[in-house]
């Protein structure tokens, strides 16, 4: 009998030794007859199941006596099966894996005497199976007949290792001379050595194959114990015999290819057995440094960060919709619904599966409000068995129905003990669980009655010494901190609260429309009323369709279990819906939209509003004003100065108003599939139900009523998508009215008050909007689990506020000259888009004109495209600058605020979305701080030499010779601010006009001041880094050459790393016209800074070659003279020079890219997605993993939505290497922004960011350099690189493959070798970075 055979058969035996156990007998007098039947629905089938056996029960049947043989039979064949495994396995005839053969035990013969479960569920009892990779105990059988006797086939096993073990001793006599002793390893000292060891050390027999076979005789692979260095040391034998043993065969194998007449000297190893043995030897210290890691984390907080989190609870998108529909019938008053679908799930075990304590806390929470005991007793009896323990929110839930009941003491008394009982507390409880509306009052209610002298012990405000190094002194010594005050009074900023507040409650706001109104004439009168009516009817229409739809669904006899959209359509009331499909209908673009792009926004404006009302619905809003008043005593400059910190100062407001709900809230985000297919529901009812007449506009026409909206499909490269289009006559009937207002949704406007702080990962930002700490695509959920678990986010949540804690306002008179270019025609120079009439028309033509031959077609087609796609992009930057206009013409009196959040880099980001400091030139120019402050001596200065840095002029020239020139520019700039339209204009040849204009504007003001130093500017300066990830790289690798180029070094002059590589690109471009290459010689002239600059700056930020020859050829382009059919050649061609010039300058910036790029090739192919932790403690994750496809039906259309963010998939191998270099440069330049926001903020400066930008008042540049430089050097001075490589490998190379299969653990050591690999650095001395006037300038 062959192998194979042999252990396909020991799997069939396994499954016929399964016995059925009898069902105990049930007493149901405790339990209602509900209960009664969801407990022992699934008993009652198998009982049923075994009365059904036992009625065809034959004498012929095995007894007791005959099954204990029949086991011990079987026990003693598995033996045969396991000798013959040996020999084959000694024979090396396959390499095959031995599976273990599970035996169960024979149950207890007697009626009711079984455990009452199906052989289904006994294959589940831990204690019925022998686990995988465990020793099958020989003798389990032999214990029912102590007079059984060793069969002869145990005496053969024996034998036969006896005689293994015999001839592996002579084989290690025999080969011992011919091992070289540096390949040896020695065995651990509390290893006993053996033969085997001796084997697997490395003394092989020549010219025999030997095959690992994992079974119970063979070598168990374990993974390192955090806790004893025992198991890990031997641990590390194994892998260092399995290393051995890996290079001794491979010096075989040589050997064995070498000619026989060849003899290799005995004496001298082979230059690869050396060098297997040093990679042996660096594998040893790597894995000693690993444990060295281990030993002095165990201790600390970052312990459970690195290795505590290997499996996190991931909930599935199953679960989440199964929690938001319980939510949901939550919020909507549909008590019944929730429970009925809480139970139906509960009685289907495979349903049962996907439940969590959560959600039956969520139909708990319910009948607690109603003072239901008995109700949330049988909840606690599912929860028991489901398999879940309670707890802190069922606990939670039942005093809050205790006290609202007014219980007796011994029921609380006894809840309390079992909940002490589960090591859980009642500090615990007040201090992490989050309550709504009255739930606190009610359990300490509840408490009291029984400990009338407890009280809740916050621990908000308990001291955290745990902070980074490199903020410890901003968090620990205070004594010359200075934090600035809001130039607001106490009254104003409460004022501003309630504005705010009244904004975010309504959802939306009205604003006026910039483009200039033109006289009303009668036909634009009419249009106007016409298209009031037909909104009028168009509500009428949805508002019955809508309760039409509900009252079928709400009918609809479905199964209980079965997800539907009812309770999420009653969330809101309907004419809400229908004021959102109204909004929808008026914001669509004229060429349409995607349909799940446009389901989507739907779904989400729906979330937001039942977010909103949701807090008002929990009395969140009043204890808001009451926490927010005692925190305007922080920011107001009439209030006393505190050294608190704003999360630390709300934390303590919170604190002392402890009654009521807490703020920070457990917002449950809808399945991103939840969202869409709700959006998709009311995409419909609009389609359907949204009409007009054929001849509204021409009486001509035959009347008939036709759609407004219409469903069509169009193609989006390969595939084709649905897509929803407005009628050609909606469109009209919008266009002729000329509407002079514009709809946007509350959370898009900046705040008319100071943002609400960060105080966690969950709260902060908006008032009542629901506002995301980390950026993330629809549906991705492991960002909000990594930052719920860190604990280290104090640094980055504190930087936030400070960035959120800035004032603005908007330049009016810059905004009024705007607004003139944009309302005249635009102009593309100036980065005002043009009106549409100025877009080409598109070209009309009979295709089935026989005049026009066939590639006369195929051009006008194409042209046609051309035609369309323009004014497509037209359309989009015109409404795009609209948007941008209005909100800064709407905000132009006021002071507003832009909270701010980050993506998953750390790099930080204003929420507000059109109108903030990272748009355009436009939005930048338009912006200028709220607070003023004096110029000061150098004030003037600096302004001057931002308006030349703003021009693009003088990249070369020291601050001095900045200065001169912008001295002898004055008349210019003075005609300029006078007459920025019909003067000389000088201002539009700048590189960034509109803040250099702005900037005009600021120096002639200043000039004309009595004294300009007393001038009192809100005009923000810039600090720009000098290629900024360039320096970082630089930095890291200490390297000389690149750290000169990069202006870490100090200069007399500026250093222009872009004119660098367009001078060497330059000399290569010479080199190659002079050898005859055409394409060089047609170059010649066209190699400029402006043409590579692009491509040297996100070559750092990981480029590709095929991205870096687009910027080209767009830059190329962009050169009328250049010949257009060269473009293409000329791209391609000055992309590679462009690439070895920088490999040439950069060659450390290279190695460092190169061992990033490969450690997380590694990392990805082992199954993992790439992780980091920032010097500032930011736990970052890269969500790149493979697209799943998921079909979402609908009568409307079937959507395809790709989920690219569910982190059960394997990750996506390319995008994970390719992402890691940029994306970790990415992390150090928000950490170095932070470190210098924190430290401003405590020198008493107004500091903003765009990311490597750094703003403030001209009259603080100096200090804010001096801080900026001192941060870079402090976080590059930590061993970055080094610490990167520590976190690495205890994150990914803790574990050794189990299985222990030759390629897997030759993954393994690749792995460890490349993690512990840190790239050499050079000698450059950071500390000369605090004397370069260029490093940011």
């Amino acid at each position: 009998m062959s192998l194979i055979r042999i252990c396909a058969f020991s799997k069939c035996l396994y499954r016929r030794s399964l016995f059925q156990r009898c069902i105990p007998p049930v007493t149901h007098v405790d339990y209602c007859r509900l209960c009664f039947g969801i407990r022992n629905g699934p008993v009652r089938h198998i009982s049923e199941t075994h009365w059904l056996q036992q009625r065809h029960f034959s004498p012929l049947l095995p007894r007791k006596d005959e099954t204990t043989t029949r086991v011990l039979k079987q026990t003693q064949l598995l033996d045969v099966l396991e000798a013959r495994i040996q020999q084959l396995q000694s024979d090396g005839i396959l390499d095959i894996q031995h599976v273990n053969v599970q035996v169960l035990k024979a149950p207890k013969s007697g009626k009711g005497s079984g455990s009452g479960k199906s052989p289904k569920s006994m294959l589940r009892e831990k204690g019925d199976i022998v686990k995988p990779k465990q020793t099958l105990t020989k003798g389990a059988a032999k214990s029912q007949s102590s007079k059984t006797q060793p069969s002869r086939w145990l005496q053969k096993l024996s034998q036969e290792k006896t005689n293994k073990i015999k001839r592996e001793e002579v084989l290690q006599k025999k080969n011992v001379k011919e091992t070289p002793p540096t390949v040896n390893a020695k065995p651990h000292k509390d290893v006993k050595e053996t033969p085997t060891t001796k084997l697997q050390a490395g003394l092989m027999t020549p010219g025999r194959s030997y095959k690992s076979v994992s079974s119970p005789a063979a070598m168990i692979w374990t993974s390192p114990s955090v806790e004893g260095s025992e198991g890990s040391s031997k641990w590390a034998d194994k892998m260092r015999s399995a290393a051995d043993l890996s290079a001794h065969k491979a010096s075989k194998r040589k050997s064995a290819t070498q000619a026989p007449d060849v003899q290799a000297p005995s004496q001298q190893p082979s230059p690869e057995l050396l060098a297997q043995a040093q990679e042996n030897a660096e594998v040893e210290e790597l894995e000693k440094k690993r444990l060295s890691l281990v030993s002095d984390l165990t201790s600390s907080a970052s312990t459970e960060r690195l290795l505590g989190d290997r499996e996190p609870a991931v909930c599935s998108d199953a679960q989440f919709g199964i929690r938001s529909y319980l939510e949901a019938c939550v919020f909507s008053g549909d008590l019944e619904r929730a429970n009925r679908f809480l139970l139906s799930q509960h009685r289907i075990l495979s349903r049962r599966k996907l439940l969590d304590v959560g959600m039956y806390n969520t139909v708990m929470r319910i009948w607690a409000k109603k003072g239901t005991l008995n109700q949330i007793g049988r909840i606690f009896i599912l929860v028991e068995e489901a398999g879940l323990k309670p707890n802190l929110g069922s606990y939670c839930a039942a005093l809050e129905c205790m006290g609202r009941s007014d219980s007796c003491p011994r029921v609380v008394s006894r809840c309390l003990n079992h909940l002490e009982e589960e090591g859980l507390s009642l500090d615990n409880l007040f201090g992490q669980f989050v309550f709504r509306q009255d739930e606190r009052d009610m359990v300490l209610k509840a408490v009291c009655s029984v400990r009338p002298e407890y009280r809740p012990v916050s621990d908000y405000l308990t001291p955290d010494d745990r902070h980074p190094s490199l903020v410890q002194d901003f968090y620990l010594q205070r004594a010359g901190h200075h934090y600035p005050k809001l130039d607001f009074t106490r009254e104003e900023l409460q004022e501003r609260f309630g504005q705010q507040l009244e904004v975010e409650q309504g959802c939306t706001v009205t604003i006026d429309s910039v483009e200039t109104a033109r006289p009303i004439t009668q036909h634009i009168a009419n249009m106007r009323t016409l298209l009031d009516e037909l909104r009028s009817q168009w509500r009428k229409t949805l508002l019955a369709a809508l309760k039409e739809r509900k009252m079928i669904l709400a009918s609809t006899k479905s199964r209980d279990y079965k997800l539907n959209l009812y309770p999420y359509l009653c969330l809101l009331d309907d004419k809400e819906y229908v004021d959102i499909m109204i909004q929808s209908v008026s914001n669509l673009p004229l060429s349409g939209e995607s349909l799940k792009v446009l389901a989507r926004d739907l779904g989400n404006r729906v979330y937001t509003k039942c977010s909103i009302r949701q807090k008002g619905q929990d009395l969140m809003v009043e204890k808001l004003g009451s926490v927010y008043s005692g925190y305007t005593d922080l920011l107001a400059k009439d209030t006393e100065d505190c050294l608190a910190l704003p999360r630390e100062q709300w934390l303590k407001l919170e604190a002392a108003n402890p009654s009521g709900p807490t703020l920070q809230g457990e917002e449950l985000p809808w399945p991103y599939i939840v969202s869409v297919e709700l959006g998709t529901y009311m995409v419909d009812l609009m389609v359907k139900n949204l009409k007009i007449n054929s001849d509204i506009l021409n009486p001509a026409y035959e009347r008939k009523l036709i759609p407004i909206l219409y469903h069509m499909y169009t193609f989006r490269s390969t595939r084709q998508v649905g897509f929803i289009k407005p009628h050609p006559l909606l469109t009209q009937i919008q266009q002729d009215a000329t509407e002079t207002r514009l709809t946007f949704d509350s959370y898009v406007m900046p705040m008319l008050c100071p943002p609400v702080p960060w105080i966690s990962a969950k709260y902060g930002g908006y008032l009542l909007s629901p506002t995301k700490l980390m950026r993330s695509t629809d549906g991705a959920t492991q960002h909000e689990r990594l930052l719920e678990r860190c604990r280290g986010l104090h640094p980055a949540l504190d930087s936030l506020n400070q960035l959120g804690s800035c004032a603005w306002r908007v330049n009016g008179p810059l905004l009024d000259v705007i607004v003139s270019v944009f309302n005249r025609r635009g102009s593309d120079k100036l980065g005002v888009p043009p009106p549409l009439s100025e877009a080409p028309r598109v070209p009309h033509f009979n295709a089935n004109d026989p005049a026009f031959t066939s590639a006369e077609k195929a051009h006008m087609k194409k042209e046609v495209v051309r035609a369309k796609k323009k004014y497509s992009e037209m359309h989009s930057l015109r409404m795009d600058a609209l948007y941008k206009l209005s909100i800064a013409s709407h905000m132009r009196d006021e002071r507003f605020w832009f909270p701010h959040n980050m993506d998953f880099r750390g790099r930080t980001y204003p929420c507000p979305p059109h109108f903030n400091h990272l748009g355009s030139d436009v939005t930048r120019a338009l912006l200028a701080f709220a607070e003023g402050k004096a110029l000061g001596a150098k004030g003037l200065d600096w302004v001057k030499i931002h308006l030349v840095n703003l021009t693009g002029l003088r990249k070369r020239s020291s601050l001095e010779g900045r200065l001169e020139y912008a001295n002898g520019l004055l008349e210019e700039i003075l005609d300029s601010a006078d007459n920025p339209l019909n003067g000389r204009k000088w201002w539009m040849d700048a590189d960034e006009p509109w803040q250099a204009l702005g900037c005009c504007m600021e120096i002639a003001n200043a000039v004309r001041a009595p004294d300009p130093a007393q001038y009192i500017s809100h005009f923000p300066v810039h600090q720009d880094g000098s290629c900024n990830g360039l320096q970082h790289y630089a930095a890291l690798g200490r390297d000389v050459i690149g750290a000169t180029s990069v202006n870490l070094m100090p200069c007399d002059v500026p250093q222009d790393v872009y004119s660098g590589v367009a001078q060497q690109v330059e000399e290569f471009r010479v080199r190659d016209a002079e050898k005859g290459l055409k394409i060089a010689q047609v170059l010649e002239g066209y190699v400029s800074r402006k043409v590579v600059k692009q491509t040297v700056m996100t070559l750092v930020y990981g480029v590709t070659r095929y991205g870096g020859r687009l910027q080209i050829e767009k830059r190329l382009k962009e050169i009328e003279e250049f010949p257009k059919e060269y473009v293409w050649d000329a791209s391609h061609y000055l992309v590679r020079q462009v690439f070895s010039g920088l490999k040439e300058m950069f060659t450390g910036t290279r190695e460092i890219q190169d061992w990033l790029t490969d450690s997380a090739r590694l990392i990805s192919k082992s199954g993992r997605t790439v992780e980091w932790v920032t010097p500032l403690g930011l736990p970052i994750i890269q969500p790149y993993h493979r697209a799943r496809n998921q079909v979402l039906k609908h009568d409307m259309q079937d959507i395809n939505l790709q989920i690219s963010h569910d982190d059960k998939e394997r990750p996506d191998t390319v995008k994970q290497k390719n992402a890691f270099p940029p994306n970790f440069i990415h992390s150090l330049d928000s950490t170095h922004m932070m470190l210098t926001s924190l430290n401003c903020y405590s020198a008493g400066l107004t500091f903003v960011s765009v990311h490597d930008c750094f703003w403030t008042h001209a009259v603080t540049v100096d200090t804010m350099n001096k801080v900026c430089r001192e941060q870079f050097v402090a976080l590059h001075s930590q061993p970055i690189l080094q610490e990167l490589s520590n976190f690495l490998l205890l994150k990914y190379c803790s574990e050794l493959p189990a299985d222990g299969k030759k390629q897997k653990y030759q993954e393994y050591r690749r792995l460890m070798l490349m993690l512990g690999k840190v790239p050499q650095t050079g000698d450059f001395d950071l500390q000369r970075v605090k004397e370069s006037t260029f490093f940011f300038s």
